[in-house]
């Protein structure tokens, strides 16, 4: 389980919330820890693949009571994507912890009239159908506004909801490639390059939770929910730095650089002499100047060429060229202490092994485990906000398909064993 940065105990002693070897618990004690700043709230995830689930997983990380909506014997496509241990997918298991499963037949009559029930119970609903799929069950947001003035409808797609592309389909690289992320990406004399993970989705996730908190918070003033319609070719579009008024004012693409930075230098990955690569930013003259110092040129820092930021971007090859040398002489780990001795920020390349064993990771516990009742412990990174009072958790890994159905509509709507068993034999639930 996450610590609350800022939580403060005996020096030596355990966290509250952890078990010796830092594996987190799928179910802490309620007095252990305090509850998360979203407990209380219910939250429907109608969402599959990665940018709804992983949206919805955050608002769990934040204490509130997910309930993933999933299709009977079948479950989230995401499930079988990658690779898999005891038969449960890894790449869905790093979207849907925090959460409880149950299997709803959508297609089904039965089905449909069980989801508006769940949503009019619900604080916050999470959906990224193709536009037009949630009206086709009968769930269009008027509809369940009627029943639920207050829900939070949180519409997550490629496009938006309306407009000439609202109905095409879209992938996260899909996004990448047609916002101008995949142009600015890659070795200037290459193809353009998709970034190496799910960026587009990730960022539109943290995106469309942004306007959930916001709606919720509106929502204390106006009484009302709302509808927040968040697209992944926006959000991408969004994180194009200067791109948008460079080429509309000065008619002026932002394309490939590589590893160089677009607006200093030296900025770029040296190869060392032991074979790696270290990254290294210098991002001011006075930087420079101590750089050209620790290279042994002090000069540099005064000839013409480089002794402005806007000259060594002119003449970027030549200040590369000349650390490239002074690097390509130091081996990593040289060269990253030689770097921070002189303040200037850098870092080693680093491989995925060094990633899972460093100790800053460690220490802030963004590698960490959580307990699953089939698997065991199964690493994953940690929690990324750190709040003092209303710390969020980790509390359970990801569910089995409608593990949890029976338990959910008994809590949420009231349903005996009688209404249980029913709807189980019509075939609208499983679980």
């Amino acid at each position: 389980m996450a610590a609350r940065r800022g939580y403060r105990r005996a020096a030596g002693s355990p966290h509250p919330c952890r078990t010796p070897r830092g594996l987190v618990r799928s179910a802490p004690h309620p007095d252990e820890c305090m509850t998360g700043p979203l407990t209380g709230l219910k939250v429907l995830d109608l969402s599959h693949y990665v940018a709804g689930p992983y949206c919805a997983m955050m608002l769990g990380d934040m204490g509130a009571d997910v309930v993933k909506v999933e299709r009977p014997g079948v479950g989230d496509p995401l499930r079988r994507f990658g690779p898999a241990v005891e038969g449960r997918g890894l790449y869905a298991m790093m979207q849907n912890r925090n959460k409880r499963s149950v299997a709803i037949d959508l297609a089904q009559p039965g089905g449909q009239h069980l989801l508006r029930a769940l949503a009019g119970r619900a604080d916050v609903l999470v959906e990224n159908f193709r536009p037009g799929v949630l009206e086709r069950l009968g769930c269009a947001p008027d509809v369940l506004h009627a029943d639920n003035p207050r829900l939070v409808v949180a519409r997550i797609s490629g496009f938006g909801q309306d407009g000439p592309l609202a109905q095409h389909p879209c992938f996260d690289v899909v996004a990448q490639a047609m916002s101008g992320l995949m142009e600015m990406t890659g070795p200037a004399d290459g193809p353009p390059q998709m970034a190496g993970t799910v960026v587009c989705d990730y960022t539109t996730a943290m995106n469309a939770v942004i306007g959930i908190l916001a709606a919720l918070q509106a929502r204390h003033v106006s009484g009302r929910g709302q509808v927040v319609d968040v697209a992944l070719l926006d959000v991408a579009t969004s994180m194009l730095m200067t791109a948008i008024p460079e080429q509309i004012l000065f008619g002026r693409p932002a394309t490939r650089r590589g590893n160089r930075d677009r607006y200093s230098a030296p900025t770029n990955s040296y190869r060392t002499a032991d074979g790696r690569w270290v990254h290294l930013v210098t991002a001011s003259d006075p930087a420079f100047a101590r750089l050209a110092a620790a290279m042994g040129r002090p000069a540099l820092a005064h000839d013409a060429r480089f002794a402005t930021a806007a000259a060594r971007l002119e003449n970027v090859d030549g200040i590369d060229s000349e650390v490239a040398g002074w690097i390509a002489s130091l081996s990593a780990a040289d060269a990253v202490s030689a770097l921070n001795a002189i303040d200037i920020p850098c870092a080693l390349v680093a491989t995925l092994d060094e990633v899972v064993a460093n100790p800053q990771l460690h220490h802030r516990r963004q590698i960490t485990s959580v307990a699953h009742d089939a698997i065991g412990p199964v690493p994953t990174a940690g929690v990324t906000i750190g709040l003092s009072d209303t710390p969020l958790t980790i509390r359970s890994a990801m569910p089995d398909v409608g593990q949890h159905t029976a338990e959910v509509l008994a809590s949420w709507l009231a349903y005996g064993a009688a209404d249980i068993a029913r709807l189980s034999g019509e075939g609208v639930i499983a679980g």
